[in-house]
């Protein structure tokens, strides 16, 4: 059980030598998600060695050209690689005619299905499961439509306390799964064996909060309630707060007050000004109002 969050790019709109747009790749019981794809995600998946064929569904939060620009280019070089299991697009209303109409002007064709999710809802609403992964939206407040997104990793089965299973010589090996399942035992006399005593609990699923660009927003809350790890938007210090809520951005003051107001376990800072040449200052503000506060770093897994 667990997820792992690899930072493939994190700071705000123009790329620099050393940093690259917006994007993430979330490994939860080997499901691997790309969270956003700015301009030159191929290549930092490249340098992370993640295998571009274990990516099946990509979730872009805002038609901003830092979170999507270099989702084109992934898609050709998927088609190269000779790919020809289904691609799931999760996105704005809009984003099948912009990828559609780059391969149009572009005399492009891809051999294996784009299937798109477009949307368009303000809550909070669940796009995706499986038997081991949940994705629900989390309706952000930027200057066009962007969601952020929430990754809860499902609980397993409960485990039988074998101990306590062997005292009953009416459970069989047939009843173990409805039993792991979570249902009570009746014995041939009536008698109800809580499910309780039978098993014990599983560990927690994990959830992680991806909350891309917004302004302070102070109701995603309740979506991002209890999150293991937060990554929230700090394009500048609170000094600029004017100019973070022009621009429908947040302050790292106000990252930190979500983090705090949310209970989350842990906040990473994200999607810095380039102003900044020492990202640290921005660190230090967050750290005063919820001090699990962290930098990431190019190419590093966070483990939850």
């Amino acid at each position: 059980m667990g997820i792992k969050v690899t930072f493939l790019g994190f700071n705000s709109a123009v790329p620099t030598a050393s940093s690259h747009p917006s994007a993430q790749i979330v490994n939860i019981n080997e499901r691997f998600l790309l969270i956003d794809c700015g301009e030159g995600t191929q290549v930092q998946l490249r340098k992370a060695k993640i295998k571009f064929s274990k990516i099946n569904h990509i979730f872009i939060s805002h038609m901003h050209g830092d979170h999507v620009y270099g989702l084109i280019g992934l898609l050709s070089t998927l088609h190269l690689l000779g790919r020809k299991k289904e691609l799931h697009i999760f996105g704005p209303k809009g984003i099948k005619s912009f990828i559609n109409h780059q391969l149009s002007l572009t005399y492009s064709y891809n051999q294996y299905e784009i299937v798109f999710h477009e949307l368009d809802s303000k809550e909070s609403e669940l796009i995706y499961e499986d038997k081991k992964v949940e994705v629900y939206t989390i309706p952000l407040e930027h200057r066009v439509y962007c969601n952020g997104y929430f990754i809860r990793e499902k609980e397993k089965l409960r485990t039988l306390n074998i101990e306590e299973v062997q005292k009953y010589n009416e459970i069989e090996t047939c009843d173990y799964l409805k039993i792991k399942q979570g249902h009570n035992f009746q014995l041939k006399d009536g008698t109800i064996i809580e499910n309780s005593k039978l098993t014990i609990a599983p560990e927690k699923g994990k959830t992680y909060a991806y909350c891309s660009d917004t302004m302070y927003s102070p109701s995603i809350v309740p979506i991002i309630q209890n999150a293991d790890l937060l990554y929230h938007e700090s394009t500048f210090l609170h000094e600029l707060k004017d100019l973070a809520l022009k621009t429908g951005h947040s302050t790292a003051k106000e990252a930190a007050e979500i983090a705090k107001k949310a209970n989350v376990q842990k906040l990473i800072l994200g999607h810095f000004s380039n102003r900044y040449l020492d990202f640290k200052v921005l660190l230090n503000e967050a750290k005063e109002i919820f001090p699990n506060t962290h930098l990431p770093k190019l190419l590093d897994t966070v483990e939850i």
